[in-house]
């Protein structure tokens, strides 16, 4: 049984702009896909823009992108989101980790425990939170052997 217990406390304008994907659970749609990142905007009907891209095969590759949308439907839990990439299907989106002071890095999973996803504000994370992360997830009973390290582009 995994542990999908989310933040209690989100600051949607300050996790809002730019992150790094350091690591994940590699599904068919992120396959070969390097220096990816994610990117997310205020819209104005209230709901979040959400920008995936990232390069095929090698960081010199093509670019692939994915435009979506997110949104909390329960502000008493601002860590659970939902997102929809395909029309009117809407994912699971939950904040298992967030660094609460600085909003550096934040670990996020899905509700079936097959989506895990390591974030950073720079393509880069310091390998004591990487290792810190890691074993929250263990904790929460991830099987981390298939967690894949996405290379980045050095800062």
């Amino acid at each position: 049984m995994i542990d999908l217990t989310t933040v209690k406390k989100l600051d949607l304008n300050r996790y809002l702009g730019k992150w790094y994907e350091i690591a994940r659970f590699t599904r068919s749609f992120e396959k070969n896909i390097v220096g990816a990142t994610a990117n997310y905007r205020l819209r104005d009907d209230g709901k979040i823009e959400v920008v995936n891209e990232g390069h095929k095969n090698t960081l010199d590759g093509p670019i692939r992108k994915a435009v979506g949308k997110a949104k909390i439907p329960d502000k008493n839990e601002p860590g659970k989101l939902k997102v929809s990439f395909f029309w009117i299907f809407w994912d699971d989106y939950l904040v298992l980790e967030l660094d609460q002071k600085n909003y550096q890095y934040a670990m996020i999973g899905g509700s079936s425990g097959k989506y895990l996803w390591i974030l950073c504000r720079t393509p880069q994370m310091d390998s004591g939170i990487y290792k810190m992360l890691l074993d929250k997830a263990r904790k929460r009973g991830y099987n981390l052997a298939n967690l894949y390290k996405v290379p980045q582009a050095k800062n």
